[in-house]
């Protein structure tokens, strides 16, 4: 692809890398409920899962279950199940813990809740078929992999963000370690903000085009 149009899509990839999101919301509950390693654990995951609708995308894949209702809704209810699920789960650990007792989530399952709830978010789907295609090169070849391409930067670029998030996320919840009753609330919010990305998931309607 020309160098213009390389440049534009870097530009507006960091900047909507940088514009808090879903994303951005997800990884830090999570590091405020379960501590830094699952917040990395959990960026990662979404980064797979990210990785997986690009693919999807460049084969067609997306395009296919974005233009059926049916494939749409099922992968949307799927992914708003799990992610309210998952948000009740973190408040119900939260609450049935002793403030003192409080532990951080295994790395391993953190990572693939992180996977399962990119993975199975048609928005992320959508995102990809609406923004990449602007920045093709029509004259150039193998428009499937220029897609793949530029879907690996923008997942990057997203994944960059992510672990600084992770990481400010991080120092907050250290800052409360003396004070474990309150630890003990962020983490019952972190899994009840879960939730309600949830129940936003549930909300959204399928693309227009």
């Amino acid at each position: 692809m020309n160098s213009t149009n390389f440049t534009l899509f870097l530009l507006a990839a960091l900047v909507i890398a940088a514009v808090p999101g879903p994303g951005i919301f997800y990884v830090a509950a999570r590091t405020l409920s379960g501590g830094k390693s699952a917040g990395i654990a959990s960026t990662f995951g979404t980064t797979l899962g990210g990785l997986v609708h690009v693919i999807a995308g460049g084969f067609g894949v997306s395009a296919i279950i974005l233009a059926s209702a049916e494939l749409f809704t099922a992968l949307k209810f799927a992914g708003a199940l799990y992610l309210v699920w998952l948000g009740l789960k973190t408040f119900r650990e939260a609450r049935n813990l002793l403030p003192q007792q409080a532990v951080t989530v295994g790395t391993q399952r953190a990572f693939r809740e992180g996977v399962l709830v990119e993975a199975l978010n048609p928005k992320t789907a959508a995102f990809f078929l609406a923004f990449i295609p602007q920045f093709l090169d029509p004259a150039g070849s193998y428009p499937a992999l220029q897609f793949m391409a530029l879907g690996l930067i923008s997942v990057a670029l997203n994944t960059l963000v992510d672990i600084v998030v992770v990481m400010m996320a991080a120092t907050a919840r250290g800052s409360l370690t003396r004070r474990p009753n309150l630890l003990q609330g962020l983490r019952q919010g972190s899994g009840l903000f879960i939730a309600g990305l949830g129940i936003s998931l549930a909300l959204a309607r399928r693309p227009a085009n």
